[in-house]
């Protein structure tokens, strides 16, 4: 089968924002969800997605936090949601059913990086709990709002990352293999990609698209607050000063930048028909098949080339990680 992982030509770039490549879109009537919509790259695809029109639904764990970065921007809803929390899930999925609403667009944003070993409340550790397994289960759940929609797309958050590791099927919660930060944040974010074309192919039938992308390298987020200073500056990400460098070429960008290539994979016409791919610098990525040589993965050592490993996004890895998905959260479409 040709892997569909091949530039389209969108006309912009690593260095266009998403008020940008949002220009001349018109989404009233409309409605967008947006996990971690409130902060860094979420709160930017919400003005961005606000901005053209449409009612965008943010689910956060802290409401009145949200409420305060939110305030100034109007037609945004918020609501409670732990995607730590699988009844917090079906409760938030119950509540949006309810409304028979449509969901047009999907954003799974919400994420964490690189943190200390931590175990959601059915032994899952967090990482692969909050950025992947939170998101499927959401995703299935609200399934019925986006078939409803008669044309939706699921857009999840994914990294460079994903180069540090493969989904680890024998051991996904890292309890029989030593915990390393960022090779269970590298599996979950190949996870998010691995989703999104398992998605795609489930959802196709129903114009239910799936796309997963690299924001880039974005200082200033609620990511990761256990990054040190001493990372950032070492990976050239902050100067001497603790200054943020912003260079989108390497993929250091701002937030706006950052989140351009999730509203351009949320609304861009030049995508429809199309899906199950990852995205970077909006566009569609190159296929690459192994690493290159001069990056340390093991280390977090911060070199981005353009491409998504062959792993991510084979559809036989894509069918058994939707296996595992449903078996360990119990939600189906």
């Amino acid at each position: 089968m040709t892997s569909p992982q091949h530039p389209i030509g969108s006309g912009f770039g690593a260095e266009s924002t998403a008020a940008d490549v949002i220009k001349g879109i018109d989404l009233a009537g409309r409605t967008a969800v947006v996990t971690g919509g409130h902060s860094g790259l979420g709160l930017e695809t919400t003005r961005a997605l606000r901005s053209a029109g449409a009612t965008v639904v943010v689910p956060v764990r802290f409401p009145d936090r949200a409420r305060d970065t939110l305030a100034g921007i109007d037609g945004v809803e918020i609501e409670q949601l732990d995607l730590m929390d699988p009844a917090s899930i079906d409760a938030f999925a119950d509540r949006f059913l309810a409304t028979g609403r449509p969901l047009h667009i999907l954003v799974n944003c919400a994420g964490i990086q690189n943190v200390p070993l931590t175990r959601d409340p059915r032994g899952y550790e967090a990482q692969f709990a909050t950025n992947h397994l939170g998101h499927f289960q959401l995703t299935t759940r609200l399934w019925p709002a986006l078939r409803r929609a008669g044309g939706a797309r699921v857009v999840t958050v994914s990294a460079w990352a994903h180069h540090l590791s493969p989904v680890i099927f024998d051991d996904p919660n890292f309890e029989r293999r030593e915990y390393d930060g960022w090779l269970g944040y590298g599996q979950s974010k190949t996870a998010n990609i691995l989703f999104s074309v398992g998605l795609d192919r489930r959802g196709e039938a129903d114009d239910i698209r799936g796309f997963s992308l690299h924001p880039g390298l974005i200082i200033g987020t609620n990511l990761s607050p256990w990054t040190t200073p001493e990372y950032l500056r070492t990976n050239d990400l902050v100067d001497e000063d603790g200054n943020r460098i912003i260079d989108p070429q390497s993929g250091r960008k701002t937030a706006e930048q950052g989140a351009s290539t999730i509203v351009w994979c949320a609304t861009a016409p030049q995508l429809d028909g199309m899906g199950g791919v990852y995205c970077e610098n909006n566009e569609i990525s190159p296929l690459l098949t192994s690493h290159d040589e001069t990056v340390d993965v093991m280390t977090g050592r911060v070199e981005t080339p353009v491409g998504v490993m062959s792993y991510a996004v084979d559809p036989q890895l894509a069918d058994r990680l939707w296996d595992l998905s449903e078996r360990l959260t119990g939600s189906t479409i």
